[in-house]
């Protein structure tokens, strides 16, 4: 049978997308680089015939997207460790334990094994994650714990609650962004971008990765804003930032949105403060049942590793990175871990108010611009990072994150069978493909679609 009769037909095409995600799922080692770049490869090739082919019938899609995501259930992740973590964080919580003021370096040193199988789930998240606190947020330190509620003592158990919580979240953003979708007259098949991607799907569902959940808040938040229902819009982003801190990068985006169209600069000014009051309750109400001056120093300090400590999958990090050890020959990551937040700041600033975002399609664009610059200069993009950008680009006319959903890939080159090595000829591949898609959209897209028309 042709691959083009393969597309046609909706039940051998699941069928053969099944038997990939299958074998990525349960038959794949993250050290085995060319089985998994193989298999993704072919998995996103299928995604992409798919979304195009069958895109007119939105339930088709919604079920598949669904379906895929269920055949992971059963499953251990195979691409990353922090689920152990997960599973470590929630029983303590479980236990009425501060995750937050203890390290499980820290628990075992002392002889003290209340958390079930500790030596199992620490030599699981490695010694690295073992030896810092936690830097979870506190929504989900209560997901974590809904694990140790429901599966006991059961790491499969504690696994399969967790990766229900993700694909209802998934079902959550596939809904909002629906609507939202409708509301700014765009094409609703676009929201398949993310949702039957191949990335979402292994890197969130399968790898149990919790962006998921927060774009989930994000997006309902962006949806309720636009109804002009902004306390609940606040008290969704607050929720968001209290699963993971990132969202705090779009507070001062929504400047002009607040401003606009009001009898008064004042009356908008006054709205924009409340709601950023409500947001900010928010996220203090959460972190409140944690709170104390160890958690803040403990939570701070863990924060600051991922800008001044840790390094992987960066782009501009590393040829700054490479200056440094030509001119001075050491590594500069201190010193520029500390400047580059700066620059980020002063960027986010700039778009704030030197750029129109005072309509919603405007507004998402800004934050794909600020999530996206943010990544380019942060020392450490983890492939499931670029979920955000990913999600944020359907709602508009840019698909450079939706290259960069498929070349992320090239980050688990590292992981090899004689241990963690990064190939920077990959890295550069993956970013020089990003940006160049990038700036083919920017500046030439449209030259080219008026060209290919006439």
């Amino acid at each position: 049978m042709s691959l083009f009769n393969l597309y046609r037909n909706p039940l051998l095409f699941v069928v053969f997308t099944s038997f990939f995600y299958l074998s990525f799922a349960y038959d794949l080692e993250r050290t085995d680089f060319i089985k998994l770049i193989s298999l993704y490869t072919t998995l996103f090739f299928l995604f992409y015939k798919k979304v195009q082919i069958f895109k007119t019938n939105f339930w088709l899609l919604a079920g598949l997207g669904i379906f895929f995501r269920l055949l992971f259930i059963t499953s251990i992740p195979n691409l990353s460790q922090d689920f152990y973590r997960f599973l470590w964080d929630g029983r303590l919580v479980f236990q009425g334990i501060n995750p937050y003021l203890i390290s499980p370096e820290m628990y075992l040193s002392n002889g003290n094994l209340v958390v079930a199988q500790a030596q199992l789930l620490y030599e699981g998240m490695g010694a690295l994650n073992g030896s810092h606190f936690s830097n979870y947020p506190p929504v989900n330190q209560l997901l974590f714990s809904i694990a140790a509620l429901f599966s006991g003592k059961s790491i499969l158990g504690s696994v399969v609650v967790l990766r229900i919580i993700i694909i209802l979240a998934d079902i959550g953003v596939l809904f909002f962004g629906r609507k939202l979708l409708k509301q700014l007259n765009l094409d609703e098949s676009n929201i398949f971008w993310y949702f039957l991607n191949p990335f979402i799907i292994i890197e969130l569902t399968g790898n149990l990765h919790f962006e998921g959940v927060m774009l989930f808040f994000i997006i309902a938040s962006l949806y309720y804003l636009y109804k002009r229902k902004w306390i609940i819009a606040a008290i969704l982003l607050g929720l968001s930032v209290s699963v993971k801190l990132i969202p705090l990068l779009f507070l001062p985006l929504l400047f002009q949105w607040f401003m606009k169209n009001k009898s008064s600069a004042r009356v908008g000014f006054s709205k924009l403060v409340r709601f950023y009051l409500l947001t900010l309750a928010s996220i203090i109400l959460s972190f409140a049942p944690f709170y104390s001056n160890e958690f803040l120093i403990n939570f701070t300090n863990t924060i600051g590793l991922w800008f001044q400590d840790f390094e992987f999958n960066a782009s501009v990090y590393y040829i700054i990175r490479w200056i440094g050890f030509k001119a001075v020959g050491w590594n500069l990551i201190e010193s520029v871990g500390k400047i580059l937040p700066l620059v980020i700041i002063v960027f986010i600033l700039i778009i704030t108010f030197f750029r129109k975002n005072n309509k919603l399609k405007q507004l998402i664009t800004a934050f794909l611009i600020a999530i996206s610059f943010y990544f380019l200069l942060s020392t450490t993009v983890h492939p499931w990072y670029v979920a955000t950008p990913l999600l944020l680009s359907v709602f508009t006319t840019y698909r450079f994150p939706l290259v960069w959903s498929f070349v992320v890939i090239l980050s688990y080159s590292a992981y090899g069978s004689e241990g963690f090595s990064e190939n920077l000829w990959f890295i550069a591949l993956e970013y020089s493909a990003v940006i160049g898609f990038f700036l083919w959209e920017v500046f030439l897209k449209d030259k080219h679609q008026k060209i290919t028309t006439k």
